[in-house]
């Protein structure tokens, strides 16, 4: 009898050893994630710029800017090597590049535990370490989601996606939590230093797989040509490509989380363990979301489901940005993570049943543009509405942006709406 009868993908022993590997270092990134907001908004609060445009003047809070300006800086290195990154996942041992970028990413942290210990750090310092980390992912991702599907057989890719989805929430509920308790006992370098070793665990699970990919490198694929044939085919297989569309209109427009420190400090009036709370609602939402889907064995009319998830998404974040009730504003930010977690399951398995493997990196790699692209300049796009408007109409206009455009894909691609799988 299989031990995890549920849980079917864990029965493989190397997907198994990598979804613990990757549970404690993505328990180290949400820990760091949430360090990095809080460190940005303590470094920059109370500074504000007056900007006289046209004869009139504005008054800009630079806390919010700044907060804004990580999305920015987060983004570029992605856009910038991603399609790189995918032609590597699709040209060299895919196990191999994840050691050299988790062991980057790992020095990284270090460095910037380094700093802020030493009393050297200041926001370029973060800005810069951040982009860098930013850059590793560009590296690291393709190459790890485009692995899954060589650990586990086909019939269980959707429970393996479904598992990883679940373990990024785990990590996403206990990080934020950890990072405000650890923020408001001790130094916050305590989170980078913890995140560092929490790469570790991946590296160990990746040294113990007896999954050993390409026997030799293959780098005569690394052509303009073939960066071509991974966005030709993203773009012209239009479930896809409307998918990506859908994921980057709703995480450009609804990018609550990087005001979290003002929404905790001048809204809700909750110090930085009040933020570590507020910031786990999320996850635990897309953790109960996830729970559910990873029990099911289908979900039916797929499409529907996906485009509904999403409407759910902005709506609730408009609720979230409305709400000056500290459980109001949990309950609804814990809703837009269950919404995220179903549309995440959906496509993600449209996307690797739908792609020939020697195809995965390069479209991973142009998702990843859409994935993470969307947030971080969603985050930009926030900080900048919310030092001239106010946070809570940065977040309710994003909310209600996204109902908008779902319902435009929605229109605009009836084959979406069709799909059931």
């Amino acid at each position: 009898m299989k031990r995890f009868s549920r849980f079917a993908a864990l029965n493989y022993r190397d997907f198994r050893l990598l979804w613990f590997g990757q549970l404690v270092s993505t328990l180290g990134s949400q820990m760091q994630q949430a360090a990095v907001s809080w460190h940005i908004f303590t470094l920059l609060q109370g500074q504000r710029h007056t900007l006289h445009v046209l004869g009139r003047t504005f008054d800009i809070g630079v806390d919010a800017l700044g907060l804004g300006a990580l999305g920015l800086v987060r983004v570029v290195p992605i856009v910038v090597f991603a399609l790189l990154g995918g032609m590597l996942a699709d040209a060299i041992d895919r196990r191999r590049l994840m050691m050299w970028t988790q062991s980057t990413a790992a020095l990284l942290a270090f460095m910037l535990a380094f700093f802020t210990f030493s009393g050297r750090v200041n926001v370029l310092t973060i800005y810069l370490l951040t982009a860098a980390l930013a850059a590793t992912s560009a590296f690291d991702n393709p190459a790890r989601q485009s692995l899954v599907p060589n650990l586990v057989p086909r019939e269980h890719l959707a429970n393996a996606i479904s598992l990883n989805t679940l373990l990024w929430q785990i990590g996403t509920i206990l990080g934020p939590a950890l990072a405000g308790v650890l923020i408001a006992r001790s130094n916050i370098g305590w989170v980078y230093a913890v995140n560092a070793l929490s790469f570790g665990a991946v590296l160990i699970a990746l040294w113990r797989m007896h999954y050993r990919g390409r026997a030799a490198v293959d780098l005569s694929g690394l052509t303009l040509d073939a960066f071509l044939e991974g966005v030709r085919f993203t773009y012209r297989t239009r479930l896809i490509w409307s998918t990506m569309l859908l994921d980057f209109f709703a995480t450009f427009f609804s990018s609550a989380r990087t005001m979290l420190p003002l929404v905790a400090s001048e809204i809700l009036h909750v110090g930085p363990t009040g933020y570590g709370i507020l910031a786990t609602a999320q996850a635990v939402g897309a953790l109960i979301a996830g729970l559910v889907l990873s029990l099911r064995r289908q979900i039916r009319h797929q499409g529907l489901v996906l485009l509904s998830s999403v409407a759910v998404y902005g709506a609730a974040t408009a609720f979230f940005g409305l709400s000056t009730v500290f459980w109001l504003s949990y309950l609804f930010f814990a809703l837009t993570g269950a919404a995220d977690t179903v549309s995440t399951v959906i496509r993600g398995t449209l996307r690797q049943v739908l792609t020939p493997d020697h195809l995965r990196g390069r479209m991973t790699s142009v998702n990843m543009v859409f994935f993470m692209g969307g947030p971080q300049l969603g985050e930009l796009e926030a900080g900048l509405v919310a030092s001239w408007l106010g946070v809570s109409f940065a977040i309710v206009s994003g909310g209600l942006a996204t109902v908008l455009l779902t319902l435009w894909v929605a229109w605009k691609y009836p084959a979406l709406r069709r799909y059931d799988g």
